[in-house]
């Protein structure tokens, strides 16, 4: 088939290095936020209107703004699988959340995996996981036992962001702690720690918020904030999204003042697309979390290293996957061949030593649901529709015209591809969370009411 995405970066020369697979002179900081349930269209940079975003906005006009920019998992843990092994998860078998059943203790990150923060540690890093974790409960799957020096967060998929309604427990490591401040504060507040303690030497922090996740806990202040917002669900999102960039600012302003910030590699993307449930817009994309839509699986996603990447907008098509291989690289550690990742190492393609675009195909399992994306051209069936549909993503991003009657070629060739893809896959090591729990937990459509189980 003929590659129709021909766009090219509108850059092709880095200031310092000119090898994309080659370490600055002094290996430098990983600093990777991830947010949680972000919707598509409410970042400033991406059209949001309503609530300013200052801080992420910046990242993207400094850094490189990836307007394909994909997750492999439209829900919570198996997105943050592949980010953490640039594998598809589906490979480990990591396709659904863990959830809570009665065997949760043997559900979680395959120990056979190994973990960015594993790759980073063996290289020298000081590693350190803020916020969200979700890949696993019992204390095998923790990040204490993956690779990571800190942890301070929770667990699950959940949680409450005030004290009075918590009842799940904030682990500082492996022991239970008591945390007051409202909760997107008080990861802010502990990355920063970690820059402060760690400026020294390389360092990957690791920061995954649970905002803007439900429950649906903004600020006081913040809600006198967004008064002017009538819906109340959207209201508190607005909030709970101001709190998070302003986090993420503060989070930046650290770096600036440990002196570390121009040798400081961030990346920045969301889990997935937001829900109806939070109060969430996808802006014009179709569906939304849980689903194969592009309102699942397509996110924000910047890279910004002052030096080394140009500002601009690159629009090939990408996968969180992409960032272990490409971290690696920038550290001076790229993985092996022989490994097999299914992300691909981007810098060569960012500093125009590399051109075409990164990946051939990108795909997508979650249970019945699935998706394909090969250049312009993607075929989905998920939620609302009976059969495989086919849209040019370049002339139809909202997924409202279907060309599987008009272009079977293209029709065939994608089921093809998909086939052979799905063939190479493992079956789920679990059931969907919803499932372990006996529950229905299935939805059909763009309406509201999806996606209700709390672990998602």
């Amino acid at each position: 088939m003929k590659r129709l995405l021909s766009l090219v970066p509108l850059f092709v020369a880095a200031i310092v290095s000119h090898n994309g697979t080659k370490a600055a002179e002094s290996q430098p900081n990983i600093v990777l936020i991830v947010a949680d349930d972000l919707g598509y269209g409410d970042l400033g940079y991406l059209g949001g209107k309503d609530v300013p975003t200052p801080n992420v906005d910046k990242l993207a006009a400094d850094g490189v703004r990836f307007t394909s920019g994909y997750v492999s998992g439209p829900y919570c843990s198996p997105t943050r699988a592949g980010l953490l092994t640039g594998k598809y998860q589906q490979r480990f078998g990591h396709e659904f959340n863990p959830g809570q059943g009665p065997n949760s203790a043997d559900i979680g990150l395959s120990v056979n995996e190994a973990t960015l923060a594993n790759r980073l540690k063996s290289a020298g890093y000081t590693t350190g996981l803020v916020g969200k974790w979700h890949l696993g409960n019992a204390e095998k799957f923790r990040p204490p036992q993956r690779g990571y020096d800190e942890f301070f967060g929770f667990l699950g998929g959940a949680h409450p962001y005030f004290i009075e309604d918590r009842q799940a427990p904030i682990y500082r490591g492996n022991e239970e702690v008591k945390e007051s401040e409202y909760l997107t504060d008080a990861f802010t507040r502990e990355a920063v720690s970690f820059i402060d303690r760690h400026k020294e030497k390389p360092f990957f922090l690791q920061l995954t918020y649970n905002a803007v996740h439900t429950p649906m806990h903004a600020k006081p202040e913040h809600k006198k904030q967004f008064a002017s917002i009538a819906d109340e669900t959207r209201r508190n999102y607005a909030g709970m999204l101001f709190a998070m960039d302003e986090g993420i600012g503060k989070v930046v302003d650290a770096l600036q003042k440990a002196g570390v910030r121009e040798n400081t590699l961030i990346a920045f993307i969301s889990d997935n697309g937001g829900p109806p449930v939070n109060g969430s817009s996808n802006g014009s994309l179709r569906g939304f979390k849980a689903t194969t839509w592009e309102g699942g699986v397509r996110v924000p996603f910047i890279l910004n290293w002052p030096g080394q990447l140009q500002a601009a907008e690159y629009h090939q098509p990408v996968i969180q996957l992409d960032l272990l291989p490409t971290i690696l690289a920038a550290v001076g550690k790229p993985v092996a061949a022989e490994e097999k990742l299914d992300g691909v190492n981007l810098l060569p393609f960012l500093k125009g030593d590399a051109t075409g675009a990164p990946h051939e195909s990108l795909f997508w399992r979650f249970g019945q649901q699935t998706a394909i994306r090969q250049g312009d051209w993607k075929l989905v069936k998920a939620n609302g529709i009976d059969q495989p549909a086919l849209f040019n993503l370049k002339d139809d991003i909202g997924e409202q015209h279907d060309k599987s009657a008009s272009e079977p070629e293209v029709f065939a060739k994608l089921q093809k591809t998909w086939d052979e893809w799905n063939a190479t896959l493992v079956e789920p090591a679990w059931k969907p969370a919803a499932q372990q729990h006996g529950a229905k937990g299935k939805g059909k459509g763009k309406g509201k009411g999806q996606n209700k189980n709390k672990n998602l």
